[in-house]
């Protein structure tokens, strides 16, 4: 099912909080709203289910109008972030309860028989007669993706569905819920402020900011071009460095600190004196490239098949490098690294990409 939503609108106590917003989701496509806390995204999702209603513009289920329709009568499954899962039954009723409150409600064998067909398949056949006090963080959240699935929604909408899990189960409920979407082919989007989550499961990710949308593409373009440099700064982990500066002659870049790049060989024909940010990701920083940087080691983090470095190459300029592990630099050293300038990327003074 495509989804569409056409210059949405939602205001509270009569102030818009997300005013014009264009968004489609294609059909069987999983998409991410991701950005911080407070910036709309939430807000969208539970629009889109019919908790909140739409103060303008247009929700559409494919070629359906559903802006005025309550939520009961849009067909969406969604997974909040506490499961809510109803206590006093067991898991197999949990997960039939959407169906018995359908109209005209199927029968009992036809709810038996679509409520074991989820459960194989979300593999949770074996825990049908437990109650939800007896299930561990992981099996809840099966249990509440299951209900949510049981009915055949056009859409599924998932609110920040690993926050209560820890790291581990997290990372296999990543790759679990996104093996049943592709399997179900179900259009879904996914609400979070992981960026880990948002790139590892989705088709595509829309980062947003203050109700708006600053860029929709595929995870990898995304980091590779961001549009501006709030997107690029979101992105990364560990986060990229933005140096402060301005170009100077001989195609060099000026940091504010003294110190001198090369600019990247596709800005070298700007003027001199020109106010840029140039952004050093991590993984462009280290045993390879096209220039060098020199520094004294301050941070040291082992992170298992890799290590983490700041290097402080100046008052207030901290370079931050991802290599293999090595154990022949530490905390206080001295070093000269490469760096891969045509990969750092660039900012005006509006923070639009250059």
């Amino acid at each position: 099912m495509r989804l569409q939503l056409q210059n949405f609108t939602k205001c509270f106590d009569g102030t818009p909080v997300i005013e014009g917003l264009d968004l489609t989701v294609e059909d069987g496509e999983m998409l991410a709203l991701l950005g911080p806390s407070g910036c709309g995204k939430s807000t969208t999702l539970f629009s889109i289910c019919g908790i909140y209603r739409a103060d303008g513009g247009r929700i559409m289920f494919g070629d359906r109008d559903v802006s005025d329709l309550p939520s009961q009568k849009r067909n969406v499954g969604v997974v909040f972030q506490n499961y809510a899962l109803y206590p006093h039954l067991t898991v197999e009723e949990n997960i039939a309860f959407p169906l018995t409150v359908q109209k005209p409600r199927p029968s009992k064998s036809e709810i038996a028989r679509e409520v074991r067909a989820i459960a194989e398949l979300i593999h949770i056949e074996n825990l049908l007669e437990r109650r939800p006090a007896q299930l561990s963080g992981g099996q809840q959240q099966r249990v509440a993706l299951a209900r949510a699935l049981v009915r055949k929604p056009d859409v599924l909408l998932l609110d920040e569905p690993l926050a209560n899990l820890d790291a581990k189960l997290r990372l296999e409920m990543r790759s679990e819920i996104r093996r049943i979407q592709l399997e179900t082919g179900i259009t879904a989007i996914l609400v979070t402020h992981d960026q880990v989550e948002a790139m590892s499961m989705c088709d595509r990710v829309a980062i947003m900011d203050k109700g708006e949308i600053l860029q929709i593409a595929s995870p990898t373009e995304m980091y590779r071009n961001p549009v501006n440099k709030f997107v690029a700064g979101f992105l990364g982990n560990p986060p990229i460095t933005f140096l402060e500066g301005h170009t100077a002659t001989e195609g060099r870049f000026a940091m504010d600190q003294g110190l001198f790049l090369p600019l990247p060989s596709r800005l070298r024909d700007l003027p001199a004196g020109q106010r840029i940010s140039l952004g050093l990701r991590p993984e462009h920083f280290g045993s390879t490239g096209t220039a060098q940087a020199s520094g004294r080691i301050v941070f040291v983090e082992p992170q298992g098949r890799e290590m983490l470095f700041d290097v402080e190459a100046a008052p207030g300029v901290v370079l931050r490098s991802v290599q293999p592990v090595r154990d022949d630099v530490g905390v206080g050293d001295e070093v000269t690294w490469g760096v891969d300038v045509d990969r750092m990327l660039a900012f005006d003074m509006d923070g639009q990409t250059l």
